[in-house]
């Protein structure tokens, strides 16, 4: 009876244990990240102007793509004019999934722009690399179009994903 007893609470504990790492997965924000937290820092960043900050979280190839084709070096500048003005101003952006590819990762996200009522389902899509310090970098974007766009499906992997960069 008590070799049964040992048994029923080892797999009583091994259950709850099982079930406390599943519903700590589940409510742990895949955003966190720092891959996702980088891509969501830089379009935060690009949305509400602030240059420096999405600069500096641009890899070095990128850093001289915007210094040569964008307005000023700006990458917001770069990011404003794909954006109609019928959408509005930036209101927010979240993240929607990521994908590894090697030691980099394919990272979609959702912004919002307002006016009037607002317009959701901005479709953003970057790929961060990570640089020999260990920080995240954006390496490429595309999208910043409306998710309604067929376009914005597959923009990893689609030579012809509107405003790809570089």
């Amino acid at each position: 009876m008590s070799r049964r007893f040992l048994w029923i609470g080892f797999i009583t504990l091994l259950a709850a244990v099982g079930l406390i790492v599943v519903v700590t997965a589940a409510l742990i924000p895949q955003e966190t990240h720092p891959a996702y937290a980088a891509a969501l820092r830089f379009a935060e960043a690009v949305g509400a102007g602030d240059d420096e900050t999405a600069f500096a979280l641009l890899a070095p190839p990128m850093q001289d793509y915007v210094t040569a084709r964008c307005p000023d070096g700006s990458v917001s500048a770069c990011v404003r004019a794909f954006i109609p003005p019928e959408w509005g101003g930036f209101m927010s952006v979240v993240f929607r999934r990521a994908a590894p590819d090697g030691n980099a990762f394919n990272i979609d996200l959702i912004a919002t722009y307002e006016k009037d009522k607002g317009f959701s389902g901005v479709c953003i899509y970057h790929r961060l690399e990570q640089d020999a310090a260990g920080g995240w970098r954006v390496a490429g974007w595309a999208g910043y179009v409306s998710c309604g766009d067929p376009l914005s499906r597959g923009m990893a992997a689609n030579p012809d994903a509107p405003n790809r960069a570089p």
